[in-house]
C-alpha cells in the first residue's frame, strides 16, 4: 500500500480545484493508495484581529468520496504569529507527522503544493514532490512574505526529487534551475457537457457569467466595475466563486450592477456556464498572472460558450475561435456582440479538450518515480 501526504494551498471543499481533482483521480486509479490531504493551517490569531470567528483547525476526518477508508483530511493550527513564536512553523510540521502517524504512515510520499510547507520535508526526511501551480514571487504581497516564500521555494527547488509545474510559463521560469515536469490542468468534460437545470439564481435575461476565486490579485476590479456599467439593461454581470474581495470592494462591484452568487459546489457550477450568454475572463495581466494556467480555460471550453478574455495567459494562447480577447473599453463592447452571437447549449459544446484523467495519469507517473528513486 502506498501512502501520500498532501500538504495543500486549498482546503478540500465542495469548490474543487486542481488538487482534489487529481488526489480523487489517483485514489479511483490506484485501490492500494491512502492519502491524508492536509489543508493550510488554521490562525485563530489572525482571526480574531479580523474580527472573525476563530477557526480551530480539525483533527484527521474521514472523507467518504471517492474513497471510503482511503482518504483523510486534517487541518492543524497555528496559534501564535512567527513574530511572537518562531518555532510556529515547526510547530505545524510536528503536528502533521503525528497525525500521519497515527494513520499508520511510516514513510509516506510528500506532496507539497503549499510552500510554507518545506518544514515537513525537513522534519519527515519524506521523499518530496513539489506541485507549484502559482508564482507567489511575483505576486503583489509584503515584503517579509515575499522574502519568506523565496527562501522556501529555494529550498524545495533544491531537495524535492520531483518538481511538478501547471504552466509553459512556469516552466520556463522554475526550470531554468532543475528538471521540471509539466502537468497543465483540465476539466472533467463529459460532466460539463451533460446537459443542466438553469439555476434558479442565475439572474432572468442575458448574462456575462465569470467562474473562479475572486482574488484581487487577479480579479481586474475596474474593468468589472466598467463592464457591469456599460452593460445596463441590456445583460447582467454575474461573478460565481468565493469572494475574497473584502466589503468595500464588494459594495462598489454590487452598485455598478453586478451580481456576486459566491461560492457554488462543483457539481452545480455547470449551469451556471451552460446557461450564460457569454463568459467572461476580466483578469489583470501581471508577472502573477502570466504563471497562471487557468482551470476556467478548459470549463469554459467544455461548454462551447462564447468567451470574452483580456489577454492573460491561457486565453491569449488559445486556438479557439470562440474566444475574443478585449481589454479596456472594448471589453464591454466584445462582451455585448458575444451575447448577440450566443445560441442556446449545446450548441458549440464539442471538439476535444483535455480531461482531468490524462493529467492523473501523468501524477501517477510521477509519484511512481518518487517511489522507486
Amino acid at each position: 500500500m502506498t501512502d501520500l501526504v498532501v500538504m495543500s494551498l486549498e482546503r478540500w471543499d465542495d469548490v474543487w480545484r486542481r488538487n482534489q481533482h487529481l488526489v480523487a483521480g489517483l485514489l479511483r486509479s490506484d485501490p492500494e493508495l491512502r492519502v491524508l490531504f492536509v489543508e493550510p493551517p488554521a490562525d485563530p490569531t489572525h482571526d480574531v484581529r479580523s474580527a472573525r470567528r476563530p477557526d480551530l483547525g480539525h483533527g484527521t476526518v474521514e472523507v467518504g468520496e471517492p474513497a471510503p477508508g482511503r482518504l483523510w483530511t486534517y487541518r492543524p493550527v497555528k496559534w501564535l504569529p512567527r513574530r511572537v513564536d518562531p518555532r510556529a512553523d515547526a510547530r505545524v510540521a510536528d503536528a502533521v507527522l503525528r497525525a500521519a502517524a497515527r494513520l499508520g504512515m511510516e514513510r509516506p510520499l510528500l506532496w507539497i503544493n503549499d510552500p510554507g510547507a518545506v518544514g515537513v520535508a525537513d522534519a519527515s526526511g519524506w521523499p518530496v514532490v513539489y506541485d507549484i501551480t502559482d508564482d507567489w514571487l511575483s505576486a503583489d504581497r509584503p515584503a517579509a512574505e515575499r522574502a519568506r516564500s523565496a527562501e522556501n521555494e529555494a529550498r524545495l527547488l533544491d531537495t524535492a526529487r520531483e518538481v511538478v509545474v501547471c504552466s509553459p510559463e512556469l516552466a520556463r521560469r522554475k526550470g531554468a534551475a532543475r528538471d521540471v515536469t509539466l502537468i497543465p490542468n483540465a476539466v472533467d468534460v463529459a460532466a460539463y457537457r451533460r446537459p443542466a437545470d438553469r439555476p434558479a439564481d442565475l439572474p432572468e435575461g442575458s448574462t456575462a457569467v465569470y467562474l473562479g476565486t475572486l482574488h484581487p490579485h487577479r480579479i481586474d476590479i475596474d474593468l468589472c466595475e466598467a463592464t457591469a456599467r456599460e452593460l445596463g439593461d441590456r445583460a447582467t454581470l454575474v461573478l460565481v466563486g468565493p469572494n475574497l474581495l473584502g466589503p468595500e470592494t464588494t459594495a462598489r462591484l454590487e452598485q455598478a450592477g453586478a451580481v456576486l452568487l459566491g461560492a457554488r459546489p462543483s457539481d452545480q457550477v455547470v449551469g451556471y456556464l451552460q446557461h450564460a450568454d457569454a463568459l467572461v475572463v476580466p483578469h489583470v495581466v501581471t508577472e502573477f498572472t502570466d504563471s497562471l494556467d487557468p482551470i476556467k480555460l478548459y470549463e469554459y471550453q467544455a461548454v462551447g460558450r462564447p468567451v470574452v478574455s483580456t489577454p492573460v495567459a491561457g486565453f491569449r494562447d488559445a486556438d479557439d475561435p470562440r474566444i475574443a480577447i478585449a481589454s479596456g473599453a472594448a471589453f464591454a463592447d466584445a462582451v455585448v456582440t458575444a451575447i448577440a452571437s450566443a445560441r442556446p447549449f449545446p450548441h458549440g459544446a464539442s471538439g476535444p479538450v483535455p480531461a482531468w484523467a490524462l493529467r492523473v495519469e501523468a501524477m501517477a507517473a510521477v509519484l511512481g518515480r518518487l517511489r522507486s528513486a
